[in-house]
């Protein structure tokens, strides 16, 4: 049995962090090969490609994700004790508490949150006042997903709100201060929701039967009692912080708009079909996720490589949905590609592979079609703006991903 190809014999953690987008694809390509071994962080790790490395990936007999996330990630994106580093049982479980929380009705109401938040931060603009989409959208969702979770936001606590939320995703994967940005971020969010979980289960705060809190705070686990104060903190951010993370994707949406006109022309005819394949093709066009990882469970043989017990495996999303194999002219941005072929399951990757009820797709998937169709809306039939001159290049080096300006306009006027 042939041995799976080496990139390098030296650690490759840092040629990771330089391109973390294109890392395990162009490698791949180099090697003429849907996986290679190398080092992460001095640890040995399987990098795939590919929709069949994925289809493999999210086989749960053959991979776990428990111990699987470096300590980084799991101390800043996912916090420690969440969903996704759990396995089996246990992990079907709490996934049954983020399908109750999102649920459709539950993500249109989201959705209608979100329209009114853009439409009154839009009242207090002003002809000609220049506004950083980024930063916008991250205090207009974070009022949004804290109005509908039901989590008390009063008006002079939202920037410091915000502030404990956008690090968990815009620096936990960057080095240096950021990094510890990140965590500080982390043990402050993690404070705040704590505490008002106690004070819900103590009676003293009344939380909405539907909303997010109220189901996190009183979910039992496998073990028929309540998340530790600590760990339900954590599941409630695996809410919040993902939700605040989609404005990475509505400046995206923003760019592609401005990038491709002919889209925009399309779009006000107000066609929900056409606005869904828009916000499909911003998803698979645009660097979000980069990789996900998982650990080998037994020892199992693939594609005429052998896999030990125990060795993680990182597969790369972004490649997936950029695959000459799977997408016609992929480097292209083609809305109608969605209507020419409906992709499966692991061939479209933006938020993971397989579905989300069984397996470790994210569950909040509809969530981000749903905020990005909002606002994309808003954008066209809702609001008169330019875009100023600005460099509107994406830095792939960053993670996540964004234009170097992260996208500025100029408000000439508001539309209801």
């Amino acid at each position: 049995m042939p041995t799976i190809p080496r990139d390098s014999p030296l650690d490759s953690t840092f040629a990771l962090l330089a391109d973390p987008y294109g890392f395990i694809s162009k490698r791949c390509q180099r090697l003429g090969t849907e996986l290679f071994e190398t080092r992460i962080m001095l640890r040995k790790t399987i990098c795939m490609t590919g929709s069949r490395a994925a289809e493999v990936f999210y086989d749960p007999e053959r991979f776990q994700r428990k111990g699987a996330a470096p300590e980084p990630l799991r101390a800043t994106l996912f916090g420690k004790g969440a969903v996704q580093g759990l396995d089996g049982e246990a992990h079907q479980r709490r996934k049954a508490l983020f399908l109750n929380i999102l649920s459709p009705q539950s993500v249109k109401e989201l959705a209608d949150y979100a329209r009114r938040h853009w439409s009154e931060m839009a009242l207090t603009w002003t002809p000609g006042s220049k506004v950083v989409l980024y930063d916008t959208a991250q205090l207009v969702l974070t009022r949004a997903v804290c109005e509908w979770a039901g989590v008390p936001l009063a008006p002079d606590e939202e920037n410091r709100r915000v502030k404990d939320l956008v690090p968990l995703f815009n620096d936990a994967a960057r080095g240096g201060l950021n990094h510890l940005r990140a965590r500080i971020a982390r043990k402050r969010a993690e404070r705040w929701l704590s505490g008002l979980i106690d004070t819900v289960r103590k009676g003293a705060l009344s939380a909405p039967s539907g909303g997010a809190l109220h189901q996190v705070a009183y979910h039992r686990d496998v073990t028929g009692l309540w998340l530790s104060s600590r760990v339900a903190a954590v599941e409630l951010l695996n809410v919040l912080r993902p939700t605040v993370a989609t404005s990475v994707y509505l400046v995206f949406a923003a760019h592609a708009l401005q990038l491709n006109p002919k889209c925009r022309d399309e779009l006000k005819g107000g066609d929900p079909r056409t606005l869904l394949r828009f916000v499909h093709e911003v998803r698979r066009h645009y660097p979000f996720f980069p990789a996900v990882v998982a650990k080998v469970r037994r020892d199992f043989d693939w594609n005429g490589f052998h896999f030990t017990k125990g060795t993680r495996a990182m597969l790369d999303l972004y490649g997936i949905n950029h695959d000459p194999h799977g997408w016609m002219a992929p480097e292209r941005f083609r809305p109608e590609r969605f209507s020419e072929h409906r992709p499966g399951a692991f061939e479209f990757v933006p938020q993971g592979g397989a579905d989300a009820a069984g397996n470790h797709r994210c569950p909040g998937e509809g969530v981000t079609v749903a905020l990005m169709a909002g606002a994309v809306d808003f954008l066209i039939n809702h609001l008169d703006y330019e875009v100023v001159p600005q460099d509107l290049r994406i830095d792939q080096h960053r993670l996540p991903a964004l234009p170097r300006s992260q996208f500025v306009i100029k408000v000439l006027g508001h539309r209801t």
